[in-house]
């Protein structure tokens, strides 16, 4: 039976309860409804655990005691999955409301898609700079305030990917399933989950994967919280490893490396692979693949009885929801097509002149506030910094773009291969700078080489894994009666890169390319200032200013050195990747 895809996603975006399947001996049944029930039970135990470790009470000082025995790592990798599991789940909520609101409104997207560009600009160390204060004042006698200081710093280092990856499938939706859409009578509410989410869902789910990884980059600077005077300290891998790199000891290193692995290696195997499995449905073509994903844990559901007669409730649940109408305009494409419907300038005159109002009072109340005690020929100095580490950004990504395009593709076509790789991808992603500190300050002590140079290359650490995951899902969801097309007509060689699978993944390119950009420059913040024990390696970039200043708890010039990284990256958005954005968006649309 043909695969559901195209036009059969706005009957159906919900998979079958799944039935057990026939010819299986007593035995094999009792097996899959043990292994069913345990995960289920397991899960359930899981959420309990977590919820209880974030509300006890708080330690005096807001510290915990980390210890470097390797017997308490378990205990530490279970609660730092729980703050990115935790975080991962806000940022799903933020995603599909922010990326639907800059993709249906166009005023709103003005204004909301430049502001992405300057929240995912802004260094995950800026934003725990002024948040923790809060938290923690918020919850006075709770361990929740730094829990959620905690969660709130991953949750900036995975948010931004996925609201972009939304962002582009939402607006690279081909028209004939809006025409469908529009014959079908669907209303806005049903268009969008019957059609606009399914078609976003395989690049979202790899990039859900990317912001897990994401988030271990940055574990370190989220569970060891320092502040000027204020030093918070949570059990977990990254505060571990805070404190191995602190007393210069390479066994703990080690054992937080296996602890990372085993846990990447878990949640691949019990989260991302069954979704990547079951994303792989919601593929738009019209012929059915030869190679489909699988998962052994969906096939245990599928198997289960206990899943055959609780599923579907849940999908009764599900199909309620969808079928809920909400009243709403009904625009053709068409007419949407041809721009007939009339202009609104009023609205847009009064608009513009409310963000222009906006703009200049938000500039005037931070110049006041910077001036007090930044001088001019510092914000030179500064600007001078940023310009370095902008280079270095440019170079390493140009260098990333040609390594992992080529390889992103080979394995995005190989479903099978993609299995493979994929844990391998989620723990390169996952490994923090931080491990590689021991290895990078040493080389470059030892040799006597210029930090400025030999530093650059940990930032890629940051930013090319954006690139190779949306690569992959831009490869995985290339219809397979396209590549049927390109075959029969023998289009092979540089032809088909340039004609057939650069067009196809270019918009998925340029997601990647966005928040690799992104990416890389809060890498900066980790990769321009290496320490390792009393040894401390420095380059010179914004970067390594922002990381100082954090370190002092110095207000006035962490906001400096924000908007001057900020307006960098918009500025880079702004005249190079948004133009080859909407470029995208009218040429290689999949119509």
């Amino acid at each position: 039976m043909e695969r559901e895809t195209g036009m059969s996603a706005l009957k159906n975006i919900t998979f079958a309860a799944a039935q057990p399947l026939g010819g299986h001996t007593h035995r094999k049944r009792f097996v899959w409804e043990a292994l069913a029930f345990s995960l289920l039970v397991l899960m359930l135990l899981f959420v309990a655990w977590g919820t209880e470790q974030l509300v006890h009470p708080l330690n005096i000082g807001g510290q915990e005691d980390i210890s470097l025995e390797p017997k308490h790592l378990p205990f530490y990798a279970l609660r730092t999955t729980v703050r990115m599991l935790v975080a991962v789940g806000f940022s799903l909520i933020f995603s599909l409301g922010y990326a639907t609101i800059a993709a249906k409104s166009r005023r709103a997207g003005q204004v909301l898609v430049p502001l992405l560009d300057v929240l995912q600009s802004v260094p995950v160390l800026g934003y725990i700079s002024f948040t923790v204060t809060a938290f923690i004042a918020m919850f006075p006698h709770s361990n929740l305030g730094p829990e959620l200081a905690a969660i709130f710093a991953i949750f900036t280092s995975q948010a931004w990917n996925m609201t972009f990856s939304l962002y582009q499938g939402f607006m690279n939706v081909p028209r004939d399933m809006s025409e469908a859409a529009f014959v079908f009578h669907l209303s806005p509410w049903q268009k969008f989950w019957r059609m606009e989410v399914p078609f976003a869902m395989p690049g979202l789910v790899w990039n859900t994967m990317m912001s897990m990884s994401g988030g271990w980059f940055f574990v370190v600077a989220s569970e060891a919280i320092t502040v000027g005077n204020n030093k918070i300290t949570l059990p977990g891998v990254g505060s571990y490893i805070a404190l191995a790199i602190e007393q210069k000891d390479v066994n703990a290193i080690v054992y937080a490396i296996i602890a990372m692995t085993v846990v990447i290696l878990l949640y691949d195997q019990l989260l991302f692979r069954p979704l990547v499995a079951w994303s792989d449905k919601f593929r738009y073509e019209m012929t059915a693949s030869q190679m489909t994903p699988d998962s052994w844990v969906l096939s245990v559901f599928q198997k289960s009885r206990i899943m055959s007669r609780i599923w579907p409730l849940v999908e009764k649940l599900i199909e309620l929801m969808m079928r809920f109408h909400i009243p709403g305009r009904r625009i053709s494409p068409l007419k949407a097509i041809y721009n007939l419907r009339p202009p609104e300038r009023y609205i847009d005159w009064a608009w513009y002149s409310l963000l222009l109002v906006g703009g200049i009072v938000g500039i005037t109340y931070t110049f006041q506030y910077l001036q007090l005690d930044i001088t001019l020929a510092e914000v030179g100095r500064v600007f001078s910094m940023a310009l370095a580490t902008f280079v270095r950004v440019i170079i390493l990504m140009i260098i990333a773009s040609l390594i992992w395009v080529p390889f992103g593709v080979y394995v995005g076509l190989r479903p099978r291969l993609a299995e493979k790789i994929q844990p391998l991808a989620q723990f390169l992603a996952a490994f923090p700078a931080n491990l590689i500190f021991p290895v990078a300050v040493m080389v470059i002590a030892s040799h006597n080489l210029n930090p400025n140079i030999w530093l650059s290359p940990l930032i890629l650490f940051g930013a090319q894994w954006y690139i190779l995951f949306n690569v992959i899902a831009g490869a995985s969801a290339f219809p397979n009666d396209l590549k049927e097309a390109a075959h029969n007509f023998q289009i092979k060689g540089w032809a088909w890169w340039r004609k057939v699978m650069l067009p196809a993944i270019f918009p998925y390119f340029l997601t990647g390319a966005v928040t690799a950009s992104g990416g890389a420059w809060n890498a900066s913040i980790v990769a321009e200032l290496a320490t390792w024990g009393d040894t401390r390696l420095k380059a010179f970039g914004i970067g390594s200013y922002i990381a100082e200043m954090t370190e002092k708890g110095d207000f006035h010039r962490i906001i400096l050195g924000i908007i001057i990284m900020s307006l960098f990256v918009v500025a880079l958005n702004r005249v190079f990747w948004n133009r080859l954005y909407e470029n995208a968006a009218k040429k290689f649309r999949l119509d």
